[in-house]
């Protein structure tokens, strides 16, 4: 995998696989945006069946289109309102056709890697994988519409998008190795790497309790209803202030291990631009946590918080898994490689 006499045929295979799965993956962070825009704009209902939309392949566009009695319909199917709105239904009926699409383009990404699995398999399986969990999600999809979007099952549906861009993200970076062997990091700062697994550690704790401030803004919600959406901050329990203040300290944690990428590794270098990319999305989720709390929870800053979450997930993890490709690329690392498999 580290041979850099790659043959044409190969350097074109991966080079048509990078592109697709850089599409790919925006499709992915759209369609995440989209459905959190969904949610935040109380559309999530707006199709109250699923794979059809009020019985229809094709939603309707004015109520006069469904049967007379079709709130009755839906009422003894558990849904106790179901009226039609033609913005609602047709904003979630997009979301689904976007869906499609994204469900198209990972397969020709999965067709894309199949070239690739003799020069390395963990491309193949990674894409093939994908592909399956977008089969699962959208089966976890029609469970949300069924459970009349229970919070839980929300939460389920999004985790299962990041594991999907984790996965697309995996295969990337192996499809990656040749470039990243070409970014030495012989002289990087030696507190990087455990600075790296401490900024990751805080990531996810962060992004947990975001999910739980996220579920409980749903019980609000329900609760108060949107009227009084500017005084839901009152009613929130104590992690959604540890949340909020825990972010600076995210922000500068990550502004350390900039540090330590410039003065080591230069500005040029691609973790340096990948970590202060990750930098900007976290200035947009602090930027955009900050105007939720303290502005009464505008619901169309709600989907930029989420995205900002999403996109700083994958940045973090592009950045540990083409730092262990340009660390295992040079001789020390696979010195290191090779004692490793003779220990075991």
């Amino acid at each position: 995998m580290n041979n850099p006499a790659l043959s044409t045929d190969t350097e074109h295979s991966l080079l048509r696989f990078r592109r697709i799965a850089l599409i790919t993956l925006g499709a992915v962070y759209f369609l995440i945006l989209v459905g959190a825009s969904v949610r935040a704009s109380g559309a999530g209902m707006g199709c109250p069946d699923w794979p059809t939309c009020f019985g229809q392949w094709i939603p309707p566009t004015q109520e006069s289109q469904l049967p007379s009695n079709y709130q009755e319909i839906y009422a003894d199917l558990g849904y106790g309102d179901a009226r039609f709105n033609v913005v609602k239904t047709w904003t979630e009926y997009t979301n689904r056709l976007i869906g499609v699409v994204i469900g198209i383009l990972i397969f020709l990404t999965a067709l894309c890697s199949w070239p690739l699995r003799r020069f390395n398999n963990s491309i193949f399986v990674a894409s093939v994988a994908a592909f399956l969990m977008v089969g699962f999600q959208g089966w976890l999809g029609s469970r949300v519409v069924s459970s009349n979007l229970q919070p839980g099952m929300i939460t389920i549906h999004m985790l299962m998008a990041l594991a999907i861009v984790g996965t697309l993200l995996f295969a990337l970076a192996e499809a990656r190795r040749g470039i990243m062997a070409r970014q030495p990091v012989t002289g990087i700062d030696s507190r990087f790497e455990l600075w790296l697994y401490i900024v990751l550690g805080m990531t996810v704790l962060q992004v947990a309790m975001g999910t739980q401030v996220r579920e409980m803004t749903d019980f609000i919600r329900e609760a108060q209803g949107e009227a009084l959406r500017s005084s839901w901050i009152e009613a929130m329990p104590w992690f959604f202030f540890v949340h909020r203040s825990f972010s600076a300290l995210v922000l500068f944690a990550n502004l350390w291990l900039a540090r330590l990428l410039i003065i080591s590794l230069g500005w040029q270098h691609v973790l340096t631009r990948l970590t202060f990319a990750m930098i900007l999305v976290i200035g947009l989720s602090v930027l955009s946590g900050a105007t939720l709390g303290h502005l009464g929870m505008p619901a169309l800053v709600q989907p930029t918080h989420l995205l900002a979450a999403a996109l700083l997930f994958g940045l973090q993890f592009l950045i540990w898994m083409s730092y262990r490709h340009s660390r295992d690329s040079s001789p020390e690392g696979r010195v290191a490689i090779i004692r490793n498999q003779v220990s075991l």
